[in-house]
């Protein structure tokens, strides 16, 4: 790994975070107020370590959150094949919460530290790790500082740099490109983010594709599931996903104009923030929607026109009991949200116009028919009726819809080829 310079603005970014650390606390402090960290596990933002090193070759896999995270799954499970140990980092309380019941009990979970040089010198002096891949664009420059100093390689896993990233990014082009100079390899997910990654001066790029493609449909709790399926039993079920503000009225919207032509309409919300649930649930209340929240422990009834589903991790259980999805992020500008998982587990799926977190999957479903856009209440009680009352066209869009994300699939086996050669080095230089 050859070392890059630092500019200026890198310098002071360093400088500015060592002056900062005696005052991280602060900030800390308000996160946890705002339930944004982990009390029990606040150390861990400091880089102290909570749980020994496991013994043996170790990679370390960062994501920022929940998305990230189920990305690199299947990554994790053929490392641990080859038996390498792995250390995941995230970010989230959510993904954190998620990691405790998704993730095998030998890879190890830890919240990464906060960009400080002293948290990430603490950080690695206890973990050692043989290498490092960083999920998508966490491009922190202490983070890639200090692992370059350690001369361990880097590679960008996954990588995607969005034109909005792109734009800001080159207005410090001379930094992006000095810290960029840091990773030994990106592998990107499309022609589009390995172009732009390129530009701003990553010097060895390819294009693997999404891992995303590749991860498996999400577990579910059986025990939840056939709770919740005996009570919707003789019900429409219209599943709306990872919501955000603004969204869940049209949603409701949506519903009262379907309910009227489908009377027994079940219409699930789980929004993207949790922690949103009892706002949703009141906002229905005002407009004489029904609604129970499921962090309360209710299931529906009879009586219940919206099921607020504000827990974290079921989305597989929802997605196994619907037959429509809506993904949410596409109506509020937010980029749109991940469709894969459920157009896996054979759900048609509805979507708003702001799709540019997955522009390219999203062109395809749609020139294909196996995913519909809709812009407001009315297209999307119109299109969802016709999905629900038609079987045929509802079938039709789930098998395109997954003939669609076969033709993306096979970046993992990429992924694990473009890696390989870091992983038989670390066995040579352990023998």
């Amino acid at each position: 790994m050859a070392r890059a310079r630092s500019t200026l603005l890198i310098r002071g970014y360093r400088l500015a975070t060592w002056l900062a650390t005696p005052f991280v606390w602060l900030m800390l402090m308000r996160r946890l107020k705002r339930g944004k960290e982990d009390p029990a596990r606040l150390r861990e933002r400091y880089g102290h370590a909570g749980a020994p090193r496991p013994k043996g070759p170790l990679v370390w896999v960062h994501g920022a959150s929940v998305g990230e995270m189920l990305a690199v799954l299947p990554l994790m499970d053929r490392l641990r094949a080859r038996g390498f140990k792995v250390l995941l980092t995230s970010g989230t309380v959510t993904s954190a919460r998620l990691a405790a019941s998704r993730l095998p009990p030998d890879i190890v979970h830890q919240f990464v530290p906060l960009d400080s040089p002293l948290f990430l010198r603490r950080f690695l002096k206890h973990w050692r790790p043989d290498l490092v891949l960083l999920v998508e664009s966490e491009l922190w420059p202490n983070l890639l500082i200090e692992v370059n100093a350690r001369r361990t390689p880097l590679v960008l896993v996954n990588a995607r740099m969005s034109p909005k990233s792109f734009a800001n990014w080159q207005k410090v082009a001379g930094s992006v490109k000095a810290l960029l100079g840091r990773v030994d390899l990106c592998l990107a997910q499309a022609p589009d983010d390995a172009e732009r990654l390129r530009a701003l001066g990553a010097p060895r790029v390819a294009v693997t594709g999404n891992l995303k493609f590749d991860s498996p449909p999400p577990p579910v709790d059986l025990m939840a599931f056939d709770q919740l399926r005996a009570a919707s039993t003789g019900r429409t079920v219209f599943v709306a996903a990872s919501t955000h503000p603004g969204e869940e009225a049209v949603l409701i919207e949506a519903h009262q104009r379907l309910v009227k032509e489908i009377p027994n309409l079940l219409t699930i919300i789980a929004p993207r923030h949790p922690e949103r649930g009892l706002e949703i649930a009141q906002f229905a209340s005002e407009v004489d929607c029904p609604a129970v929240l499921r962090s309360d422990g209710y299931l529906p009834d009879r009586g219940t026109a919206l099921y607020i589903a504000d827990t974290i991790g079921e989305l597989g259980l929802f997605y196994r009991l619907g037959a429509v999805a809506f993904l949410g992020g596409s109506l509020a500008r937010k980029g749109g949200q991940n469709p894969i998982e459920p157009i896996k587990l054979d759900m048609a799926i509805l979507h708003g116009p702001n799709t540019t977190n997955f522009s390219d999957l999203y062109s395809e479903l749609d020139a294909h028919r196996g995913a519909a856009l809709v812009e407001d209440a009315r297209a999307m009680a119109a299109t969802a009726f016709t999905l629900f009352k038609d079987t045929a066209a509802r079938e039709r869009m789930i098998r395109a819809g997954q003939a669609t994300i076969d033709s993306f699939g096979g970046a993992l086996g990429r992924t694990l080829v473009a890696i390989d050669p870091y992983l038989v080095q670390i066995r040579l230089e352990r023998r």
